[in-house]
């Protein structure tokens, strides 16, 4: 069975600055891979990532020393580059837009391996390839990974990765339920369980109501209306 897993992680000051400029690596390099492709592409040529790949390893990533900085993982352009062919294939297929410039702290995220080695994963500890050991709020299941995604919603670092687990199945306790969804009741079941409704989604509704009127009040560019636009991306992450 494939297992998708996602959790949060349980940064320090420093990890989360470690995390910021892996994910601004993949954002720069995701960027210039689509201006040179657009200028390729005027110029009446065929680009695609390999070329891109290619030419970026040999010319561009050489002079950039603020890339090459010790603790940082190389593996990041590469799937930069992956991430954008992707990209591309869906529009090219119609099942996705012309791709877009990246911009800080919109779906800021970067991809780790460990060569073609597989990574192992269990407990509360991680040791990424390059970055080191990093914790988790919640223990995971011991098993092993190709690759890593580290990714940012609003101000906190998430990690994502597949696995394959052995399938578990459970005990049937009855061939068939049927299931009556209302309002004041979530869920009726003909077993007789009941699931109450919380309402969970009005009540943080109308707080990101709140949050959202003290964010236009801040003045544009100040620390204050950043400090309120990252309440309001918490907020709309708790809601999703």
């Amino acid at each position: 069975m494939l297992l998708s897993i996602k959790t949060k992680l349980k940064l320090t000051n420093a990890e989360k600055q470690l995390m910021s400029k892996h994910a601004g690596i993949a954002r720069f390099t995701y960027n210039w891979g689509l201006a040179t492709w657009q200028n390729l592409y005027k110029d009446g040529l065929k680009p695609n990532k390999y070329i891109l790949k290619k030419f970026f390893n040999n010319h561009v990533k050489p002079e950039l020393d603020w890339i090459k900085e010790k603790g940082i993982c190389q593996k990041i352009t590469q799937y930069a580059f992956d991430q954008l062919g992707n990209a591309f294939d869906r529009f090219f297929k119609g099942l996705g837009a012309y791709p877009n410039f990246k911009k800080k702290f919109q779906h800021d995220s970067f991809t780790v391996d460990a060569g073609g080695k597989p990574i192992p994963v269990g407990g509360v500890r991680i040791k990424l390839p390059t970055i080191g050991w990093i914790r988790t709020f919640e223990g995971l299941p011991n098993v092993t990974t190709s690759k890593i995604t580290i990714s940012r919603i609003a101000d906190d670092w998430y990690l994502s990765f597949a696995c394959v687990q052995a399938e578990q199945l459970s005990i049937k306790q009855h061939e068939v339920v049927g299931v009556d969804l209302g309002v004041k009741t979530l869920a009726t079941l003909s077993t007789g369980v009941r699931f109450e409704n919380p309402k969970h989604y009005y009540q943080e509704a109308a707080k990101l109501k709140r949050l959202q009127k003290q964010l236009s009040r801040q003045k544009k560019g100040s620390n204050r209306r950043f400090k309120a636009r990252m309440k309001v991306a918490r907020q709309h992450n708790r809601i999703a």
